[in-house]
């Protein structure tokens, strides 16, 4: 058996979370850069008899499927006789991937697959794709319009190892009524976790009998928002310069950026000035919705929907940093495309990329901007007329756009690849839960997470060599 092959078996046996935006290839002994290295030129398609056929598995639903599927009508209308991609939702994020897990055992996996964020390491060590960046040095194709900060969210060693696609990223979310209620200015948001505490002790409303009716913060206990806090920092969430320049061998994010980030939502909730709604999302972001809570932390992607929903003023707001004198910046969310490599002939190899290429253009992915709410991945896109005629519609979609143009790429803000990730988001969420109820202090708490994670980690890097 070949070292790629027991290392896949073994992660597989281990039952390790497959999640997001990676490639695979050349493991080496750094970051990786993920995949076959085996990129077909465009002669694959021209050699290839019949229609080739993209099977392509995706986690959209409603509106994000009603666009996604309106674009692949589009390609396969202006590639009729050629190409056929047949788009095949397979459930949530976590869903696909254990599907993923089971088509690579019985060697049929998908020519194209959507993964999210946080699995980019495992997708990378699994060496069942072939790079982006590998289709790209075949051709001789730029990659220079992808936004920086996406871009470098997705790459190993300088190399990009998936195809950016369904890009969002946090933001903070105002009640602009329940702020001028209390006679403050909405257009002076807070900027950091001491103003948002002040201004949460501010926006609290009691009725005539002391009941809540209106609490000044809330948000999901969602270990995605510690990442982007700790982003914001400029600081790690893993070693390794967050996995970057060598595998991430252990998490960081017991550091005092992290505990003072887990002790701050735990007292603002403790004194009574944020909503605990729990782990669930839908929950929180009901809170929101209903006046319940005036400032919230959530992704670009439920704007559109917040202010269709909402029976008040929505604002948004650039997500908090740590402290003022921090220099990071957010880190992407959402999900990439990775291209199989093994099982699959040169010519779905090679539709695939093309189809890639299609959905990140300028005009595609100002059409899924506009259609969803998700960040272009495409620079240019912003500048096409209908997305700008989007943008002024959903003035409040400027904050993001503002926001990542600010951000200056770095390890901090490309996120933790850690073939664990989703075990590590878990465990901070049961940090933040433990300091909430008191049990632990939020150093604690989180250097409890930490050091229960690690054999986790050293089980992973010791299975992929």
């Amino acid at each position: 058996m070949k070292k790629s092959a027991r290392a896949l078996a073994a992660l597989l046996v281990a039952g390790l979370s497959l999640t997001a935006c990676g490639s695979s290839g050349d493991s080496g002994s750094g970051a990786g850069s993920g995949g076959s290295a085996d990129a077909p030129g465009a002669q694959a398609l021209d050699q290839a008899s019949g229609v080739t056929t993209v099977e392509f598995w995706h986690s959209m639903t409603g509106k994000n499927a009603d666009v996604l599927n309106g674009l692949v009508s589009q390609f396969n209308a202006a590639h009729q006789g050629r190409i056929e991609v047949k788009a095949q939702f397979q459930g949530k994020y976590d869903e696909l991937v254990t599907k993923y897990k089971a088509a690579v055992q019985q060697k049929g996996t998908p020519a194209l697959v959507q993964v999210y964020d946080i699995g980019t390491r495992f997708m990378i060590d699994s060496r069942q794709t072939v790079p982006a960046q590998a289709f790209a040095d075949e051709d001789g194709y730029s990659l220079d319009d992808l936004d920086p900060n996406i871009r470098n969210y997705y790459s190993a060693n300088g190399k990009l190892v998936s195809m950016p696609f369904n890009s969002s990223m946090p933001l903070l979310y105002l009640n602009t009524d329940a702020f001028k209620e209390a006679g403050l200015d909405p257009a002076q948001p807070p900027k950091d976790l001491n103003e948002l505490a002040d201004l949460a002790k501010k926006l609290t409303k009691k009725d005539a009998d002391g009941k809540t009716v209106r609490y000044g913060f809330g948000a999901a206990v969602y270990g995605w928002f510690v990442e982007e806090l700790i982003a914001e920092s400029g600081t790690m969430y893993c070693d390794n310069d967050n996995g970057r320049s060598d595998k991430a061998g252990k998490v960081v994010f017991d550091s005092a950026q992290g505990a003072q980030i887990v002790q701050w939502w735990a007292d603002l909730v403790k004194g009574g000035y944020a909503a605990n709604t729990g782990r669930v999302t839908d929950d929180a972001q009901a809170a929101f919705k209903s006046g319940t809570v005036a400032m919230h932390l959530e992704s670009t992607g439920v704007l559109r929907g917040y202010t269709e929903a909402a029976k008040f003023g929505v604002g948004t707001a650039p997500f908090p940093k740590v402290t003022a004198a921090d220099q990071g910046g957010p880190a992407i969310g959402g999900a990439s495309l990775w291209i199989s490599g093994p099982g699959h002939s040169d010519a779905e190899k090679r539709a695939a990329w093309e189809f890639e290429k299609f959905l990140t253009g300028p005009e595609q992915q100002a059409a899924w901007h506009t259609g969803t709410g998700y960040f272009p991945v495409n620079k240019k896109s912003l500048d096409d007329p209908a997305d700008k005629e989007w943008v002024a519609k959903y003035p409040q979609f400027q904050t993001a756009i503002d926001q990542l143009k600010a951000t200056k790429p770095t390890p901090a803000t490309a996120g933790c690849l850690l073939g664990v990730m989703p075990q590590a988001r878990k465990g901070v969420e049961t940090a933040i839960e433990q300091t909430i109820a008191g049990s632990k202090t939020a150093q604690q708490a989180l250097s409890d997470a930490a050091k229960a994670l690690q054999p986790a980690i050293e089980s992973y890097n010791s299975s992929v060599g």
